[in-house]
């Protein structure tokens, strides 16, 4: 396919084979995000499914219903945690081999893997071994998506005209969100369509199973494409790597733009990216108290206005350079995160604002009781009083303070100055809850918290703000993230590409964007603050800024093929 050469003869738009790499490439790539997501959006079903194992002993369930969505979350953490490795070990192949065959490897493993969830046995059939044999498709998602996105981005790069590329490769960026847009659509169509009920009992594996449909397709194509003529290039020259890894990471002058390109880029936008898709997600509804089919059409609503903006910032980056967009977007977001979150309150669950401005919430108790809550892999267990009650009140989106009596004094919680007894365990507390509530808190399905009676019900005022300010969380996603791919590929060497610049990406966005949920709640549960959270991505979007500004180099007028 001499796609450069067609398009140095036609600089004014695409070339048929030009359109064709990117179709191909981004599409194979959309679906490999929607597998990897449908797991996340199904976290709580997945939980009750798998890890509701069943004690031999008692014949009741080894865990509760808390501690199951925590193992959920956790396997879902786990296929972020493997990206990197996936990054090694398909980079260091697609340098050697080739991008058209590893991509295709890689497409091949998250979809039989995401197909093999949809047919497995749940825990009540065959026990202990539906959890693991889950986890182990898990990691397996997590290994090839490791290996997709580094292969993608960099076979349209080496398609792409000089001048164009981020433009190009833009079309590869917007595929994580239209991903998960089509896994939110999926689901809740076939929420709509069976009900509540039959979908958590099996309705669920629907969307796992349509997966293979969307396989297929992606193979048949890519099947069709060509080698990356760059690749080609070097490999018919006799340029190769032999050891990509050694070369990529064994090198010094080549690791330091590694680790500059991690810290100075991709930590930054990995941060800024899952604050905008995911966190507003969870915060809206674990905190904000907003149903789950509102919560998913809120969101698929700002991602469906805002997708157009990463081919935006990626043509605009061709002409001003990737870095200044990069660095403004973590920028901006840093210093507006916390107005935005509380806006997003003010207008989903204004009586939980009111409450949280105007009731006052101590939990008192003697220092020996109260410990440490900080838990973002949600495996510890709170005993004492003290702990149980604020992890309690925590869950329950309450702003409190802690405050210590004298020793032996036992703990009680005070609302508006009112002494509330505290001694039952923390799933059971009607007397704080009646107190709370009393004071100014919502109730459970409190009629100003923001609700869609269908997925058009966009034009009352209350649910068009909604959406409006998280467009503009997307907005800043799309800032960060549709120049970054361009600008990987453009710091590293054809031979080593692939690999240097999947490691960077994949740390950045699967250890400091995927984990940022769990920690950021956790910040939540041990601060009392329902924004406290919001300092995970604020400080280290921070820290990119000001290693970015000083080390990371502008890449838009590079010869990735020199």
């Amino acid at each position: 396919m001499s796609t450069m050469a067609a398009t140095s003869a036609k600089s004014a738009g695409m070339t048929k084979d030009e359109r064709f790499v990117i179709f191909a490439s981004s599409l194979g790539t959309v679906f490999e995000w929607y597998d990897f997501y449908l797991f996340g959006s199904l976290a709580g079903i997945i939980g009750a499914q798998f890890f509701g194992v069943i004690d031999p002993a008692t014949k009741a369930p080894m865990f509760n219903q808390a501690t199951r969505d925590i193992f959920a979350l956790l396997a879902f953490a786990a296929g972020f945690i493997v990206r990197p490795f996936g990054a090694i070990v398909f980079g260091r192949v697609g340098d050697i081999v080739g991008r058209k065959y590893t991509f295709l490897v890689t497409i091949l493993i998250m979809g039989l893997s995401t197909f093999i969830v949809g047919i497995l046995p749940n825990a009540a059939t065959i026990g202990i071994a539906a959890p693991i044999i889950l986890i182990g498709l898990r990691l397996l998602q997590g290994l090839a998506l490791g290996g997709e996105y580094g292969g993608a981005a960099t076979y349209v790069a080496e398609h792409s005209p000089p001048g164009k590329r981020g433009y190009y490769t833009s079309f590869i960026q917007t595929t994580a969100t239209l991903g998960l847009f089509l896994s939110l659509l999926v689901i809740l169509f076939t929420r709509s369509a069976l009900g509540e009920g039959e979908f958590a009992a099996w309705g669920w594996r629907i969307p796992f199973l349509v997966s293979v449909v969307l396989l297929g397709i992606s193979v048949w194509i890519r099947l069709r494409l060509n080698e990356s003529p760059v690749f080609q290039k070097m490999k018919d020259e006799g340029k190769g790597s032999k050891a990509p890894l050694t070369e990529a990471f064994g090198n010094w002058s080549n690791a330091k733009i590694v680790l500059i390109a991690l810290f100075g880029g991709v930590m930054g936008q990995g941060v800024v990216w899952y604050t905008g898709q995911f966190y507003a997600l969870f915060f809206m509804q674990s905190i904000l108290k907003v149903d789950g089919y509102t919560a998913n059409l809120l969101i698929a609503w700002s991602l469906l206005l805002g997708t157009g903006f990463f081919i935006f910032w990626g043509a605009l980056s061709d002409k001003i350079g990737r870095k200044p967009i990069i660095l403004a977007g973590c920028l901006i977001a840093a210093l507006t995160f916390f107005p935005i979150f509380r806006m997003i309150t003010t207008n989903a669950n204004p009586t939980l604002e009111k409450a949280i401005e105007s009731v006052k919430v101590e939990v008192v108790s003697d220092p020996a009781l109260c410990g440490d809550l900080f838990n973002p892999v949600g495996t510890r267990v709170f005993s004492t009083p003290c702990d149980t009650a604020r992890a309690y009140l925590a869950s329950s989106s309450v702003k409190y303070s802690t405050s210590y009596g004298a020793a032996g004094s036992g703990v009680k919680v005070v609302v508006n100055g009112k002494d509330v007894p505290y001694t039952a365990a923390a799933a059971s507390n009607p007397q704080v809850l009646a107190a709370v509530q009393a004071a100014g808190y919502p109730k459970a399905g409190d009629a100003q918290i923001v609700k869609m009676a269908h997925p058009f019900d966009i034009f009352r005022p209350q649910v068009a703000a909604v959406i409006g300010l998280l467009f503009i969380l997307v907005l800043f996603v799309t800032m960060v993230y549709g120049p970054i791919a361009a600008m990987l590929v453009e710091l590293f060497p054809t031979k080593i590409r692939y690999t240097s610049m999947s490691l960077p990406y994949h740390i950045g966005n699967g250890w400091f964007g995927g984990l940022l949920p769990a920690t950021a709640f956790a910040i939540v549960a041990s601060t009392g603050d329902i924004y406290a959270g919001l300092w995970y991505p604020i400080i280290f979007a921070a820290i990119t800024v000001v290693i970015g500004f000083f080390f990371l180099p502008e890449t838009k007028d590079v010869d990735i093929g020199a």
